[in-house]
This record gives structure tokens, C-alpha cells and sequence, in this order.
């Protein structure tokens, strides 16, 4: 691997993580490292930081806070 490509790694600990739970990223890294916005990306989807995970995920919250407003609601009469 690459010095500055070991050095990204290790300035984003996520990213390294990231890495060793995908070893074939570790493959694409050495062959060509320029691909490492494409590992950012990868690894915002794998941890649930893409826009549409989040918007997802403060539905279900919505959702969750709703249902236990309706329920406490059920349970005061």
C-alpha cells in the first residue's frame, strides 16, 4: 500500500476499520489507490451515513415517538 493511502488510514480511524472488516478494499487500495473516494463512499452506506439513511432513520424515530405519544394516549383513558 501506498504511504499516503496508509497515512489516510490512519488519520480516519473509521475508514481503517472500515477496512479490515472489508479486506478486498485493501486489495483495490494497493492496486489503485486513487479509489479512495470510493471507499469513503462505500463506507458512509456500510455505517448509515448516506443522506437517505439518515432522512430513513429520523422517520423511524418520528414514527417510534408517534406511536408511543398514540399509546399513552390509550393508556390515559
Amino acid at each position: 500500500m501506498q504511504p499516503f493511502t496508509y497515512q489516510y488510514l490512519q488519520e480516519n480511524p473509521e475508514l481503517a476499520k472500515f477496512v479490515r472488516l472489508n479486506p478486498v478494499w485493501y486489495r483495490y487500495l494497493t492496486r489503485e489507490p486513487h479509489r479512495i473516494q470510493e471507499l469513503e463512499k462505500a463506507s458512509k452506506q456500510f455505517y448509515g451515513k448516506t443522506f437517505s439513511q439518515q432522512v430513513d432513520k429520523i422517520g423511524s424515530h418520528v414514527q417510534m415517538v408517534n406511536m408511543l405519544i398514540n399509546f399513552a394516549g390509550v393508556m390515559k383513558d
